[in-house]
């Protein structure tokens, strides 16, 4: 049986972050670009501006990641994490690492105090749509999200 766990990762982690960083943002339709990809995660991780989640299996092969960005709820007047990642390779799918790395994201929100954890994702990707709502995670039908190019 192939085990899964996760870890926090870190910078030395970088050369098996950024190939799945790179896929992930190809995924929303970006150009590949493995070096922009690699010094986005490495600036995150050298400024503790982004803490990542690992998923890997028991040969040691990551099968996935999620990024989680710590902010605040001016209203709640509590930290909360914004978790804007969340990737898993496609060999990997349905073995449940996306299922783990919601659950240590999660665990660590819990363990630090952060009073909610936020997501959002394209309104096609009904499969991780379901995956959040297995888990708990309730969608907004309050609050619209707006976005302005500068």
């Amino acid at each position: 049986m192939n085990t899964l766990t996760t870890r926090r990762a870190d910078l030395s982690d970088l050369d098996v972050l950024a190939p799945m960083f790179d896929a992930y943002r190809q995924f929303y339709e970006q150009v590949a670009d493995l070096e922009l990809a690699r010094n986005f995660i490495a600036l995150r991780l050298q400024r503790s501006e982004s803490l990542l989640f690992l998923a890997v299996n028991s040969s040691g092969q990551a099968l996935g990641f999620c990024q989680l960005y710590p902010s605040f709820c001016s209203v709640e007047a509590k930290s909360i994490c914004t978790l804007y990642d969340l990737y898993v390779r496609p060999e990997a799918r349905r073995s449940g690492a996306g299922k783990a790395l919601l659950l240590a994201a999660h665990d660590y929100a819990k363990a630090a105090g952060v009073a909610r954890l936020d997501l959002t994702t394209a309104k096609t990707n009904l499969a991780a749509q379901a995956l959040y709502e297995s888990l708990g995670w309730v969608q907004d039908q309050i609050f619209l999200t707006y976005n302005k190019r500068v």
